[in-house]
C-alpha cells in the first residue's frame, strides 16, 4: 500500500480581467464563490482555497449576505485565505514598492474582514518570479509560496519542492504545482493524469500538493471532481486529503534536505515583458506619482497642518489591480486597456495630483518671501531622500493687468536663497503662444527637501553673487559637448558614432550606437515558447538632423528617422554640468507583426549584464534571451586600454524588456501582436484585427558612461531621478514660518534608498522604508530633520527595513514588516 499523501486543494483559478473585463470577472467571483459555498454544505470534509483581497472587497460591497457566509466559514476552517495581496500580481514589472503595498492592502484586509493573515504566498499563473520575492513575502507575513510557471522546460528543478533563497538571505518553502485547474469535458481524466505525471517527476516524495477545479473563469470544483476524489480515496492507493496549502507546508517544513535555490523563477511569456507599452507606462508614472504625493503630504501634514482629503488607499488599490498577471502584462483584450486601465490609472493619479499639489502648496506658501519690484518665485522641490544636481524646466509667464504679461526677458536673471545667480535659459514652450515659455536651469536641490529661487532683473540687488563663466553646452549640426561628454551623431543614419567621456578619456561604445532596429516577430501577444528575438530585417535611418535647443544649460539635437510607415524621433540632450545624456523618444508606430529595439555595443567585455528588479538587482549572462527590469540595466567590465574598468548604464522611464547579447546592450521599445493572441489560432489574410502600440507613443531614456561599476555609478539613483523629477510651484511674496531652503528627510550612505516616506496606515506615526541597493553591509543613519528625530541601523546585503516613528516623541522608533502591524499580529 502507498505510504503518499495528495493534499487535494479545491480552488478556482480566476482571472478577474482577461479575455473579458471587470464587470463580467465580477460576476463570475459572486457564482464561483456561490457554487464553492454550495459544495460545503453537500460534502462535510470539503475545503475551498482562495486568493485575492479585491475580489472580496467586490463581494462585500455588492452581495453582503454570502459576504457574511464566506466569513462564517472562514471561521470555520473550511474557508482558507491563501495569497495575501490585492491581487494575483505580475511577478517582474511592478516596483519593489509595489510588491510592499499587495501585502499591506491584501493582508490588512484579511485581518480586518476575517480575523486571520496568508502565510503562504499564491501566484499560479504569474509569467515568472524575480529573484527578491522571497524577502517581500515574508516581510508581508509569508513564509511560503506556491506557483506554477516557469515549468520544467523553462527552468529545470530538481525537485519541485525546496526552500526559495534570496540575495538577503530570506527565504521560503517553495512548491511548483502541476496545473492550477482542470477544463471540461474531461476534468477527472485530467485530474488523475496530473497526479500519474506528479508523481513520476518526484519519484521519492510522500507528500504532494495537487489543485482542483474549474478555472480561468472561475467556477471552482465540481461535483464530479469532489466525487473522482473520494473514488481515488476508495481505490486505496494512499491518502487523499481535502486540504489546503498551509497544512501541506506545515506537513513538509521538516523534511530533511530539502534543496534550496538561489535564482530567479524565469523564463515565461517573454512577450509580456514588452507587451501594450503604454500600459506599461501608465503604471511606472503611477507608482512614482503615489510615492511622491505620500512623501509630501506626509511632510505637509506635520509641517504645516495641511490634512490629507484624498485617499491614496483607493488610488493604490487601483493601480495594485492593474498590475494584475494579465493587465500589466498585456495579454488581455484591448477594451481592458482603451476603458478599465485607462480610467482607473487615470483615477489614481487625479486623486495623488491632487494631494501631491494640495501638500506642494501648502508648504510653498508657508516659505517665507519678501517682496520685490519685479520679482517672481520659485520654489522647486526634490522627492528623492539625497541632494539631486538636476535639470529643473517649468512653465513660466502669465496675464497681469492690462493684458501684460511677467514673461521671462533678456534683461532677467535668476537667483537662489543666498542671491547666487543660476544660469538660465529659456526653451520652447508646450503652447505655442507668446505669453508662454519654458525656463530650463540646473542645480541642487536638499534631500526630500525644496530651494528656492527668484526671476529678477539683472540689475536687482538681489544678485549678489555673478554665475561663473561655465563652458556650458556647445552643440553643432552632429555634435553635443559639455564639460564631461561628447556625442557625436553620424549625418548617415543619426546613430551615435562616438559617445566620450572627457574626464577618463573612454569611449562609450564599441561602434555605432543608439540604433533602432527592426525585428520580424510572428509570435503571439505572449510569444510562448520563445526565448529571444533575433532575426533582424533592417533598421530605422535618419531623414533629417537638426538642433532644436541651443544654449547655455541644455542643448537639444533631433534626429527623424524612418522605417517603413513608421517614425522614430530622438532628441539627444545635454546639459551643462551633468554626466549623462537624455534621450527623449517619439514613436509613430505602423508596422504589424513586428519588434523595435534599440542598440547599444557596449565598449567593455563583460559576459554579464545587470538588471534592476523590484527592490534589487540580478545578473544574466549576455546570451541574447529576452529579460525583465526595471528602470536600469549595465553592463561593466575591462576595455582594451589596459584592461581599464568601463561601464555603461542605460535608464529608462517606462520600459521592462531587454537583452544583451555580447557586449550589446538593447531595449525593447514595443512589439505588435494582436491583442489576446494565443498561438492556438492562426490569423487569418482577410481577419479584422486590432494590433498593439499603433501610433504615437513617448518614453525617455538616459546613457550614463562610467569608470567602475553601477555601483560606483550611483545607477540606481540617477534611475530614480529620471523617474521622478522635480516639482515646481510659482509663489508669490508672503509671510511664512519656514525657510526659503529646507529639508525633511536623509540619509547619509549612497547604497541606502529610501523608497517610502508615508503616514501609518492605524494613526499619525511616519513610516520609512529603505533598502540596501550594493548588496554590501552598511550602517546608515536616518535623519527626519522636521521630527527633531534620527536613528542608526544595520542593514545586510540587499536588506528591505521599515521603520515607524511614532507621531509620540517620548516613544522609540521601532522596526515593522509591510503590514505596518503591532508584534502580537506578526
Amino acid at each position: 500500500m502507498s505510504k503518499k499523501t495528495r493534499h487535494m486543494i479545491g480552488n478556482a483559478h480566476l482571472d478577474p480581467v482577461w479575455l473579458w473585463q471587470w464587470q463580467e470577472g465580477f460576476q463570475e467571483v459572486k457564482a464561483t464563490l456561490r457554487s464553492a459555498l454550495d459544495r460545503m454544505k453537500e460534502y462535510e470534509d470539503f475545503v475551498f482555497t482562495s486568493s485575492t483581497a479585491a475580489m472580496y472587497e467586490w463581494v462585500e460591497r455588492n452581495e453582503p449576505n454570502m459576504f457574511r457566509e464566506i466569513r462564517e466559514r472562514v471561521a470555520e476552517g473550511r474557508w482558507v485565505l491563501c495569497g495575501g495581496w490585492w491581487v494575483q500580481s505580475d511577478c517582474n514589472l511592478p516596483s519593489g514598492e509595489s510588491f510592499a503595498r499587495q501585502a499591506l492592502y491584501g493582508q490588512r484586509y484579511f485581518l480586518e474582514k476575517f480575523g486571520v493573515l496568508s502565510t503562504v504566498g499564491y501566484n499560479v499563473d504569474s509569467f515568472g518570479h524575480h529573484a527578491m520575492l522571497p524577502q517581500l513575502l515574508r516581510l508581508g507575513g509569508m513564509d511560503a509560496y506556491v506557483f506554477m510557471r516557469p515549468k520544467q522546460l523553462e527552468k529545470r528543478l530538481d525537485t519541485n519542492l525546496f526552500r526559495w533563497e534570496s540575495a538577503d538571505g530570506s527565504s521560503v518553502l517553495a512548491y511548483r504545482i502541476h496545473e492550477y485547474c482542470q477544463y471540461v469535458p474531461d476534468m477527472e481524466g485530467q485530474l488523475r493524469s496530473q497526479i500519474r505525471e506528479r508523481e513520476a517527476d518526484d519519484p521519492g516524495v510522500d507528500e504532494h500538493l495537487f489543485f482542483y477545479g474549474v478555472g480561468n473563469h472561475g467556477g471552482g470544483p465540481t461535483k464530479a471532481l469532489i466525487e473522482s476524489i473520494l473514488e481515488l480515496r476508495r481505490e486505496g492507493d494512499g491518502a487523499y486529503a481535502f486540504s489546503s496549502p498551509s497544512q501541506y507546508f506545515e506537513r513538509v517544513k521538516g523534511l530533511p534536505s530539502i534543496p534550496v535555490v538561489r535564482d530567479e523563477l524565469q523564463m515565461h511569456a517573454i512577450g509580456c515583458y514588452s507587451a501594450h507599452s503604454a500600459a506599461k507606462r501608465w503604471n511606472r508614472y503611477s507608482e512614482n506619482l503615489l510615492v511622491a504625493a505620500e512623501r509630501w503630504a506626509a511632510v505637509a501634514r506635520r509641517v504645516t497642518g495641511q490634512e490629507m482629503h484624498e485617499d491614496l488607499s483607493r488610488a493604490w488599490k487601483n493601480v495594485l489591480f492593474n498590475q494584475f498577471h494579465d493587465i500589466l502584462p498585456g495579454s488581455s483584450i484591448e477594451a481592458v486597456y482603451e476603458q478599465d486601465a485607462r480610467d482607473t490609472y487615470g483615477e489614481a493619479n487625479a486623486i495623488a495630483s491632487r494631494a501631491l499639489n494640495d501638500a506642494l502648496q501648502s508648504l510653498s506658501w508657508n516659505v517665507r518671501i519678501e517682496a520685490e519690484e519685479g520679482m517672481k518665485p520659485i520654489v522647486a522641490f526634490n522627492s528623492h531622500v539625497w541632494p539631486v544636481r538636476t535639470n529643473v524646466e517649468l512653465e513660466f509667464g502669465h496675464f497681469g493687468e492690462g493684458r501684460e504679461f511677467h514673461n521671462f526677458k533678456d534683461t532677467d536673471t535668476l537667483v537662489d536663497a543666498e542671491g547666487r545667480e543660476v544660469p538660465v535659459q529659456r526653451i520652447a514652450s508646450r503652447s505655442s503662444t507668446v505669453w508662454r515659455q519654458r525656463l530650463c536651469f540646473v542645480t541642487e536641490l536638499p534631500p526630500l527637501g525644496y530651494r528656492t529661487f527668484r526671476v529678477v532683473p539683472r540689475h536687482s540687488a538681489s544678485v549678489r553673487v555673478k554665475a561663473p563663466e561655465s563652458p556650458g553646452v556647445s552643440v553643432s549640426d552632429f555634435v553635443l559637448e559639455n564639460d564631461r561628454l561628447r556625442l557625436e551623431l553620424d549625418p548617415q543614419t543619426g546613430w551615435i558614432a562616438s559617445l566620450r567621456d572627457k574626464r577618463r578619456h573612454a569611449e562609450a561604445f564599441r561602434g555605432f550606437a543608439a540604433i533602432p532596429a527592426v525585428l520580424e516577430d510572428e509570435s503571439d501577444t505572449w510569444s510562448h515558447d520563445l526565448e529571444r528575438y533575433d532575426n533582424e530585417i533592417g533598421a530605422f535611418r535618419a531623414t533629417r538632423i537638426r538642433t532644436i535647443e541651443a544654449g547655455p544649460v541644455k542643448s537639444v539635437i533631433r534626429v527623424e528617422s524612418e522605417y517603413g510607415k513608421s517614425i522614430v524621433i530622438q532628441d539627444f540632450a545635454m546639459y551643462a554640468g551633468l554626466d549623462l545624456v537624455e534621450v527623449n523618444v517619439t514613436v509613430d508606430w505602423r508596422e504589424r507583426f513586428k519588434l523595435l529595439k534599440l542598440r547599444f555595443p557596449v565598449d567593455c567585455d563583460a559576459p554579464r549584464t545587470t538588471y534592476e528588479i523590484p527592490y534589487g538587482t540580478f545578473e544574466r549572462n549576455n546570451d541574447g534571451r529576452e529579460v525583465p527590469g526595471l528602470s536600469w540595466f549595465d553592463q561593466s567590465g575591462p576595455t582594451g586600454e589596459a584592461g581599464t574598468m568601463n561601464g555603461v548604464s542605460i535608464l529608462n522611464d517606462g520600459k521592462y524588456s531587454f537583452d544583451a547579447t555580447g557586449n550589446v546592450m538593447s531595449i525593447t521599445v514595443l512589439r505588435s501582436p494582436i491583442y489576446a493572441h494565443d498561438r492556438g489560432h492562426v490569423p487569418r489574410e482577410d481577419g479584422a484585427y486590432t494590433f498593439m502600440d499603433q501610433g504615437v507613443q513617448r518614453f525617455t531614456y538616459a546613457l550614463l558612461p562610467h569608470g567602475g561599476d553601477w555601483r560606483q555609478a550611483e545607477t540606481v539613483r540617477r534611475a530614480a531621478e529620471l523617474n521622478l523629477r522635480p516639482f515646481t510651484v510659482i509663489e508669490t511674496y508672503h509671510e511664512g514660518a519656514l525657510p526659503q531652503d529646507g529639508s525633511f528627510v536623509s540619509v547619509d550612505k549612497p547604497n541606502v534608498v529610501v523608497s517610502a516616506v508615508k503616514t501609518a496606515e492605524d494613526n499619525d506615526d511616519l513610516i520609512v522604508r529603505c533598502y540596501e541597493t550594493s548588496r554590501e553591509p552598511t550602517t546608515a543613519c536616518i535623519s527626519v530633520p522636521f521630527l527633531d528625530r534620527s536613528m542608526s541601523a544595520r542593514f545586510g546585503p540587499s536588506e528591505i527595513k521599515t521603520f515607524r516613528f511614532p507621531a509620540d516623541a517620548s516613544k522609540p522608533v521601532v522596526e515593522t514588516d509591510f503590514l505596518e502591524l503591532p508584534d502580537e499580529h506578526t
